[in-house]
Parts: structure tokens; C-alpha cells; sequence
């Protein structure tokens, strides 16, 4: 086990639209919404209709597999809306928000076993916010993890800085980190660069890792790679900083509150900076969206499309806006130069400017062809597997191959980077959900 990680391999992509360190807005959302769809493996049972009243903090749905597993409101208010989709699948739970908030009680005491910080997590819905591995689904209560990891910065294109947006909730965080550690070690890295600065190295009760290098070493998937890798039968839970800090928050007030600062960011964004707001929130409370733009949940490689008229997911403190792509560029590759693109081989002259940020757009540049086996993917992924390889054993839904080529240790997020350097234009994220699901389905 090593306490400094010092990554090598990773890309940092040079994009346009970083957030100004300033908050430019506080949103007091009219409406809400609660998605499902934000926790992966859990099948949703509602237990509320059109008109209850409910509290920050009273459930609204629960897994029907595990219904100990709650899904809470953020806001108090009436329930408006109950929004179903194909097949009568729910998509979201519509409130309408008080404009005078009220909380349910869960009572600031600081849980003294396992079973205490379980019981609490639940309650408040806040249990959703702890994604397992292997597969990054919703955490299974009744196992227990070898340990739990957090990330206490990303490296992901234009992401939130996490010093800025949560460096005064460092007593939270401590709860957070002392509630979980009755469950399981935790695991708490944060970056090289501002180790001395940054309030998260006060953090006590966790193994401090020390961590440098470019994207995707802010990535916690990684991280765990080279800490404690996940083999056959083992279990880790991770969770956000953002959530450690909610967490932290119900231990000491009682109350569930998921207020965050939300990084508006992209070429796109008419204005970048922070927003105060909750999950749920429409995006249209959160920024103006210019027309011919798209509207990301997260950042730009593994964000969600989330459209002008959607809503803020659970696990986003970053929306990205980019310009659609739709203009086909004369003689394209053909071009002797072209300086407003960047490249990540040395195939354009990018590499000359190593300072200089695009104004990107969402055009790929060509369309998908046959695979081209290049060592690209090695390159920017810093993790002890072979990721062509377990590309083409997801892509031929080889269960032996996939174990064997490190299918427990990966999630789409970790080799978000082979979509962007990948000269055959393939979606290699869905290629590796696609394996993950399969894994579910025949191993889980």
C-alpha cells in the first residue's frame, strides 16, 4: 500500500470555460426533482402520490429489492408531479418546493458502531450517495466492504474546485469520515499540488494518500488501483466529497441538507462561476443556455446530456455547456494546420502550445470505423490492466477474458480518456457498461 501515488500516464484536456473561484448566483428553486435514474441498481417503488406533503428528508421512494434503502426529498414542499416514462418506467418525482423550509429530525448524534452509521445513512436517504465496486451500483447493505475511498479533488475537464467549493464544511467532512470509518477503513486522498494548502489534510480518522499526476488521477477508480486493488469476491465502497460533507452534516445538525456550489463551466456558458443550489434543480435556474448549445450534467467526458429543460442530478456539482457541433470543416484532416484543434498525438501542431485552451465543440471529426490497435489507450490510462484487450473481451461478451483483463477494477469514468484519443471514433464507455451489465446479469 502506498500513501504518495505519483501517475504518470493520463491527459489533461486543454478546453475552454474553467469557473471563476465566485459565487455569481443562490437559487431558491420553485420546483425539485427527485430522478431514480441517478442510482444505478436500484429498482424504485414509490411511496408517495400527487398532493402528500413531505419534509427535507422524508423518503419518496424506495428499492424494491432492498427497501431499507430510501430516496429522500431535499426540500419540503407538496408532491406535484409523478413523471413516467416508456412502459410506465419513473423517471422523476416532481416537488414543489416551501417557500419556508422545513426538516425532518434525525437527531445530531454522532452514530457509535457500524450498525448506528448504517441505520443513519439509510434513514436519510443519504445511503444512495455510496456507489460500490465492483459494477458502481447503489452499496448493498448487508455487505461489508474491505474499505470505503474518497477523492477529495477531480482532475476531469473543468471541474469543480473542491477547495473553493467545500473547504469551509471541514467539520462536517470530519464527521462524515468518523461516521463511515465505524463501517469500514477509510481511504482519503488528496492532490500534490496543494497538500499544504488545502484544509482536507486536517482531515483525521483515514489514511491520507498523496496523490499527483494528470487526468484520470483525481479519478477514485484509480486511485484504488494502486492502493488496494479489487480482486474476485472483494467489495469497496467509494464516496464523493460532496456527499462525505452531507453525510458529516446529519451527524452534527440532524438535518439533511444537499446544498452545493455547482461549477458553471464550457465554451458555451454564458457566464462561468459557482451556483448555489440543490439536486434536482432546473437547469434553466442555473444558467441561461444559448441556442445550438448542449447542456452536460458533470464534465465532458462522462457528464450526462441533460438538455435545457432537465435537471440537476444527484452526484453533479458541475454543469458543462459546448457548442453543437453541426458545421462539417473543409478538407478536415487534410489540413496542413489547423491551430483551433487539439490533438493528443503530435499529428497537429497542439504540442508547440502547451498553454493554450480550445473552444471546443461536441463534433468528433470523423465517424466510427473498423478498430485501430494502437498503444493510445495505454497511455492515458494509469492502471495495472490492459484496456484493449478488456475493450474486445466486453465487445465479445467474454466473461473469462473480462475477469481476466480487469473488468472488477474499471467503471466507464476510468477510461473515459480512450473515447477522446481513440482514432476509430468508438464509445468506448458504453462498451465497457455494456460489460459491466452483462457481468450483473450472469455473475452478480
Amino acid at each position: 500500500m502506498s500513501n504518495n501515488l505519483d501517475l504518470k500516464k493520463g491527459l489533461n484536456i486543454p478546453i475552454k470555460g474553467a469557473a471563476a473561484p465566485e459565487v455569481i448566483k443562490t437559487v431558491s428553486p420553485d420546483i425539485i426533482a427527485v430522478k431514480p435514474t441517478d442510482f444505478k441498481g436500484l429498482v424504485p417503488r414509490l411511496l408517495v402520490k400527487e398532493g402528500d406533503t413531505v419534509k427535507a428528508g422524508s423518503p419518496v421512494m424506495a428499492d424494491k429489492n432492498r427497501p431499507e434503502i430510501l430516496l429522500t426529498s431535499p426540500v419540503s414542499g407538496s408532491v406535484q408531479q409523478i413523471v413516467r416514462g416508456e412502459k410506465r418506467k419513473l423517471l422523476a418525482v416532481i416537488i414543489k418546493a416551501d417557500a419556508e423550509q422545513s426538516y425532518v429530525d434525525f437527531g445530531a448524534k454522532a452514530p457509535g458502531n457500524a450498525a448506528e452509521a448504517k441505520d443513519l445513512l439509510l434513514r436519510s436517504g443519504l445511503w444512495g450517495s455510496l456507489v460500490q465496486r465492483p459494477y458502481g451500483v447503489t452499496a448493498n447493505p448487508d455487505l461489508m466492504p474491505k474499505a470505503i475511498f474518497v477523492s477529495s479533488f477531480s482532475t476531469a475537464p473543468l471541474a469543480a474546485d473542491t477547495d473553493f467549493a467545500l473547504g469551509n464544511s471541514l467539520a462536517d467532512i470530519q464527521a462524515g469520515v468518523d461516521a463511515l470509518a465505524k463501517i469500514a477503513p477509510v481511504h482519503f486522498s488528496i492532490r500534490k499540488d496543494v497538500v499544504s494548502s488545502t484544509p482536507f489534510h486536517k482531515v483525521e480518522n483515514a489514511v491520507i494518500h498523496v496523490v499527483s499526476g494528470p487526468h484520470p488521477a483525481g479519478n477514485v477508480g484509480v486511485q484504488i488501483s494502486h492502493i488496494a486493488p479489487i480482486r474476485k469476491g472483494e467489495t469497496v465502497w467509494t464516496v464523493s466529497l460532496l456527499h462525505l460533507a452531507a453525510i458529516g452534516h446529519v451527524v452534527n445538525t440532524g438535518k439533511l441538507d444537499l446544498t452545493r456550489k455547482v461549477a458553471v463551466t464550457g465554451p458555451a456558458a454564458p457566464k462561468t462561476g459557482y451556483v448555489t443550489a440543490l439536486p434536482g434543480t432546473p437547469v434553466q435556474s442555473l444558467t441561461a443556455v444559448p441556442d445550438g448549445a448542449r447542456v452536460i450534467g458533470g464534465d465532458v467526458l462522462t457528464g450526462e446530456i441533460l438538455g435545457a429543460d432537465g435537471y440537476l442530478g444527484f452526484f453533479e456539482n458541475q454543469l458543462t455547456l459546448l457548442k453543437e457541433g453541426t458545421e462539417r470543416e473543409w478538407f478536415g484532416w487534410a489540413k496542413p494546420f489547423r491551430p483551433k484543434v487539439h490533438s493528443s498525438s503530435w499529428c497537429y501542431f497542439s504540442w508547440l502550445t502547451p498553454g493554450k485552451k480550445y473552444d471546443m465543440d461536441t463534433n468528433l471529426h470523423g465517424g466510427p470505423r473498423a478498430f485501430v490497435q494502437t498503444k493510445c489507450f495505454e497511455d492515458v490510462t494509469p492502471m495495472d490492466i490492459f484496456p484493449i484487450y478488456l475493450i474486445k473481451a466486453c465487445l465479445a461478451g467474454n466473461i473469462e477474458k473480462m475477469e481476466q483483463f480487469g473488468i472488477y477494477e474499471v467503471l466507464p469514468e476510468d477510461l473515459a480518456l480512450c473515447d477522446y484519443v481513440d482514432p476509430s471514433k468508438n464509445e468506448i464507455q458504453a462498451i465497457i457498461q455494456k460489460g459491466i451489465d452483462l457481468m450483473i446479469k450472469e455473475m452478480a
